[in-house]
């Protein structure tokens, strides 16, 4: 952890680099290392073919973001990497917002407990 997970309409596509937003993301990540291992960043999207939004009349478009990570974290450091998300999400898509419906959102997701994992990257960034 952590794992960052994209969900965005396909009529973005035409419209954006999302591989770009991903890497984008990323580095903010991997800027706190001390707070979350390289090894364990995932940052991934997908596309959605098959949505309504709002009254369905327009060419509206969505980007809800999750962001996952395991307990343990201060609410100072949780706070802190969401607004960094957000803010690079925002920025990315600054020019697009200006002239079209866009609806973005970012969700944290705290593990508690339950997660199984076995992960060997980490022993390249030791």
């Amino acid at each position: 952890m952590p794992h960052v997970i994209l969900e965005y309409t396909d009529n973005l596509s035409p419209h954006t680099d999302i591989q770009q937003l991903l890497k984008k993301i990323n580095n903010v990540l991997i800027s706190k290392k001390e707070v979350y291992p390289i090894g364990g960043v995932r940052c991934r999207a997908h596309e959605v073919h098959h949505y309504c939004i709002a009254d369905g009349q327009e060419n509206d478009a969505f980007v809800h973001a999750t962001f996952k990570i395991g307990k343990g974290r201060s609410e100072q450091e949780k706070q802190e990497t969401c607004e960094e998300i957000f803010e690079t999400i925002k920025i990315h898509f600054q020019g697009y917002s200006k002239e079209h419906y866009l609806a973005l959102s970012l969700e944290l997701v705290e593990f508690q407990n339950g997660t199984f994992k076995s992960n060997n990257i980490h022993q390249r960034f030791k």
